[in-house]
């Protein structure tokens, strides 16, 4: 069993708005990227446990792209999103409100392909990026 990999933020909004910019499609397109010369041209999401996701992860230039995509096991509004990755893995996002700030935590999965750092930095880059697009809206 491979062991899982937590990534966080501390955010400077409440949980209402952080929730919202987390879920909401033409929110999601905006801040999921992992760096400036990737971006997310689409995304549709059903947030609801049972419901589906996917969002379309490309680079600017074309040259590759993918199907981030998964089904949620649990949604607990402004709490909790848990889900499984198309290939199995898990991912459980928790949103703690603490004073002025949310704080967002992230464990998931790792995959099989990419050393473990790649992987946290690459998704702590994109929390970032959420926290950055959040704090500036």
């Amino acid at each position: 069993m491979t062991k899982t990999i937590t990534i966080q933020a501390s955010i400077n909004a409440p949980v209402e708005k952080v929730w919202k910019f987390y879920t909401e499609p033409e929110h999601i397109t905006q801040w999921n990227n992992a760096s400036d010369d990737w971006h997310t041209p689409s995304a549709k999401n059903d947030l609801k446990t049972g419901g589906k996701f996917v969002f379309r992860m490309e680079a600017k230039d074309g040259s590759k792209g993918f199907d981030f995509e998964g089904k949620y096991d649990e949604v607990k509004n402004h709490k909790l999103i848990s889900y499984s990755m198309s290939d199995g893995r898990k991912v459980k996002i928790t949103f703690n409100q603490e004073g002025p700030k949310t704080k967002v935590i992230t464990t998931f999965d790792p995959e099989n392909e990419n050393p473990i750092e790649i992987q946290r930095d690459g998704w702590q880059s994109i929390l970032n990026n959420f926290k950055n697009y959040v704090e500036s809206s």
